[in-house]
């Protein structure tokens, strides 16, 4: 169990101010006027001394106080400019940030949680002892800021008001920080203190990359402090280590949804969007997926776009789900987004009206930003994050070098994305979902779509994900299990947080149960007896996935059951391809739908083994896989080890 401020308080020791005196004495030693004003507006004492002891700890020569105001958030974006943290590119309001090439992605190897004794964490994560965190931050954080401006903002992940909103704060020696904070999510320094008194948390984040250099990146550390809800990062510069709002403090809710709020909420790595269906309806769909692995692109291709990352669960009142977006914008991987597969956003990116900041893409002679699989011819040269590159320009183990990292990314608000629902995202009551997806990089297993029979097999869908690793961890390769798209963000026990699923699910409060899906479009000819690695669709697909799933969810279309859940029928999904404006012939179907169990097999057996390592799974979920074993078994021994859609439904009906 995890307990809340048990444990040396490694921020209040080492900065060593205790007192609402010791506050007062430091602010008028180390902040000049202007800022001292600013924070007569925060009254909580919490808060002032997170503040305070920080700027003990990290010693800056400086401090700037962002209270979200326009000229606050200007003076940011001339920060960056002016400390070289991002260019200014040929489109105004897009700027570029180049992180060191060494550094391109979540230092997954040195990120840790600092532990109590006796304490433990994920088997998929690493952990620090709390005195061994401590010697860490003192030797390799303190002072780290001297001669350094600290930027301070208050921030709230999610609605203003919201059950599910957490209020944070975000400390920070980097302009490009505090520039995508401003864009990432909702300023909340006028009603700071409410907030906190209505979450009765506040998370706080701590950043300083020192000087920036490739020789002190082994020194870099992402630490998060579960029992204080205080991150800390050192020596690195990549958003996805620094800017902790994000992924550092997802951990944290995580781990109040699993400890402290266990079958009332939850805190998934999931997109939301609406469809809107016959007669007008909004139907919003919550679907996890690994970074990397199109939840941007699945997103948008709703008519009412809410998030694309991160979500924010609860039951309400009245026993709906109810969902928020913690985040206003998009920290989006950019390769292969394009006009066809991603209009959206493309006209965010790419026509004038919008602030953009880009990372690690390529920058032509023009200064305009190129990707890989932008749909544009390709640039005679340019600058990227390895500096001067070229067509055809060989690495020193002569391979080709993209002119874009996999993992560039993009930074902006979600009101520059056409299909945004701004009133329903900003919502504190959330919106109701009724779809719940999980999907993940699957080349070779799983059909495009396939909803569980209840709420049980639906958590066990999402227990069972595995997905080929992508450019969004440093050193990460391979095909490795990724249940429910969020394990690098549990940071307790996966039997507990799997325990949190089912009670949600299964919830006596919850009165109309969402339906709960796999989705997979990253099928491959060659796994479907064709050749080659191309997919077996194309990425605009995915709509046509979520509005059967829409049209299952109000009973609308029939489905073929089998032994992992049901499948659609091909004539529904023809008449749904029709719609976006394509054909859908019969042997696609056949092939996209077809059963190879003994892959099947091998995934569900894979993941009973590895539960089986873990103590305390619920048993529940071994029950399921060994029951839909059985049934594929069976399967194979009447059909073979490959089993078409009409042996499938011969096999429901008998």
């Amino acid at each position: 169990m995890l307990q809340l401020k048990k444990g040396t308080n490694i921020l209040s020791e080492l900065g060593g101010i205790k007192t609402h005196r010791q506050v007062s004495e430091l602010f008028q030693a180390r902040l000049d006027a202007s800022s001292r004003r600013k924070l007569g507006r925060i009254e909580n004492q919490s808060a002032l001394l997170k503040i305070a002891n920080t700027v003990a700890l990290l010693e800056p020569a400086e401090v700037f106080i962002n209270t979200g105001s326009p000229e606050d958030v200007q003076r940011i974006r001339e920060l960056g400019l002016q400390w070289s943290e991002e260019q200014a590119l040929a489109m105004p309001g897009h700027t570029v940030h180049f992180d060191l090439p060494e550094e391109q992605a979540r230092i997954v190897d040195r990120t840790y949680y600092i532990v109590n004794e006796g304490s433990d964490v994920s088997i998929m994560a690493k952990k620090l002892g709390r005195s061994e965190a401590l010697a860490y931050i003192q030797e390799h954080m303190a002072g780290l800021a001297r001669g350094m401006t600290l930027l301070v903002g208050f921030y709230s992940r999610g609605p203003i008001g919201a059950q599910a909103s957490l209020p944070a704060l975000q400390m920070s020696t980097s302009a490009y920080v505090l520039h995508s904070a401003n864009i990432l999510y909702r300023n909340a320094y006028d009603c700071f203190d409410d907030e906190i008194a209505r979450a009765g948390y506040v998370v706080t984040n701590l950043h300083c990359q020192g000087r920036n250099r490739p020789e002190d990146l082994p020194k870099a550390r992402v630490f998060m402090d579960r029992s204080w809800q205080i991150t800390y990062s050192m020596h690195c510069t990549y958003a996805g280590n620094t800017l902790l709002l994000k992924k550092g403090n997802h951990r944290l809710a995580v781990d109040l949804c699993t400890y402290y709020k266990k079958g009332a909420e939850l805190s998934e790595h999931m997109f939301i969007t609406g469809l809107t269906g016959p007669g007008g309806r909004k139907t919003y769909i919550a679907g996890a997926a690994p970074s990397g692995c199109g939840k941007t692109t699945t997103a948008m291709v709703g008519t009412d776009f809410i998030g694309d990352d991160l979500a924010q669960l609860w039951i309400d009142r009245e026993g709906t789900l109810r969902a928020i977006n913690p985040e206003c914008g998009i920290f989006g991987i950019v390769q292969d987004v394009n006009q066809q597969g991603d209009p959206h956003l493309m006209r965010a990116l790419r026509e004038p009206g919008s602030e953009v900041i880009f990372s690690n893409v390529l920058v032509d002679d023009n200064r305009v930003p190129r990707w890989v699989g932008d749909g544009g011819l390709t640039p005679e040269g340019g600058i990227n994050f390895q500096g001067r590159w070229r067509p055809g320009q060989l690495d020193g183990r002569g391979k080709p070098v993209p002119m874009s990292h996999p993992n560039s990314r993009c930074t902006l608000s979600c009101e520059s994305i056409g299909n945004y629902n701004k009133d329903a995202a900003e919502d504190p009551l959330g919106v109701p979902v009724e779809i719940i997806t999980y999907s993940g990089r699957d080349s070779d297993t799983m059909p495009p779509v396939v909803v569980a029979e209840d709420a049980d097999h639906g958590v066990a869908i999402g227990a069972s994900i595995l997905s080929q690793a992508t450019a969004t961890e440093v050193g990460v390769t391979g095909v490795r299990r990724q249940p429910w798209a969020n394990a690098p963000f549990i940071p307790g026990s996966l039997a507990e947080y799997m325990d949190a699923q089912f009670m949600f699910f299964n919830s006596y409060r919850l009165k109309r149960k969402p339906i709960m899906a796999g989705l997979n479009y990253f099928l491959t000819h060659g796994a479907r007896g064709g050749q080659g690695s191309a997919l077996l669709g194309e990425k605009r697909d995915v709509r046509v996935w979520l509005t059967w799933l829409e049209r299952r969810a109000h009973g609308e279309v029939d489905a073929v059951r089998t032994p992992i859940g049901y499948i659609p029928l091909y004539e529904d999904l023809r008449v749904l391809f029709l719609e976006i404006g394509k054909g859908y012939p019969k042997e696609l179907y056949d092939r996209q739908f077809a059963f190879y169990v003994d892959n099947i097999l091998s995934r569900i057996r894979l993941q009973h083994e590895a539960y089986g390592k873990e103590r305390n799974i619920p048993w529940r979920l071994f029950d399921i896989y060994e029951r839909q074993c059985g049934e594929l078994e069976a399967l194979k021994r009447e059909y073979g080890p490959i089993v078409s859609v009409e042996q499938l439904m011969a096999g429901a009906a008998a």
